[in-house]
């Protein structure tokens, strides 16, 4: 699995390219740089997966039950808008307009990698959706963190 960190201010040009910043591409396996796929995210914005991250993804989300509602709506929203994207020689990948308008990317966009993933967002939209206090943070860590690790009990040391 492929782990991706960082946040990178980018501009999309004219065209709706974008240059995969190098401090980035060196973070994934040299054999998934060149091709990703691209879809609607949560919160409007955009989700770019390594191809390799993909195909992993696009395996659970083929395991679910299609005679399921609620599963049938899941995998078509998932897949809504799913595109491959090729670098070119110039380190770009152009993202299609019908996305662009769905994540309301303009010029300015930030580019968040975590997980095995690659969140593309306009850039007042990250900074709006973050906006947080400290304490609202603090507040959020311990919800979601706060049961998933406990302190190993220390070795009786005779």
């Amino acid at each position: 699995m492929t782990i991706l960190h960082g946040e990178y201010e980018c501009r999309i040009d004219d065209k709706g390219r974008i240059i995969l910043p190098a401090g980035l591409k060196k973070q994934i396996p040299p054999e998934a740089q060149e091709k990703f796929v691209i879809n609607r995210g949560f919160e409007n914005c955009l989700t770019m997966y390594p191809m390799n991250e993909w195909i992993e993804v696009s395996r659970d989300v083929n395991q679910l039950n299609l005679f399921v509602k609620d599963h049938r709506i899941f995998a078509r929203n998932f897949n809504r808008g799913a595109t491959e994207l090729q670098l070119d020689a110039s380190n770009r990948v152009l993202i299609p307009k019908t996305l662009l308008e769905y994540a309301r990317i303009q010029k300015d966009l930030i580019l968040s990698a975590f997980s095995n993933r690659i969140e593309v967002w306009a850039k007042e939209e990250y900074e709006q959706h973050l906006k947080m206090s400290d304490e609202e943070y603090a507040d959020l860590a311990e919800k979601v963190m706060g049961k998933l690790h406990k302190p190993e009990e220390p070795e009786n040391v005779s």
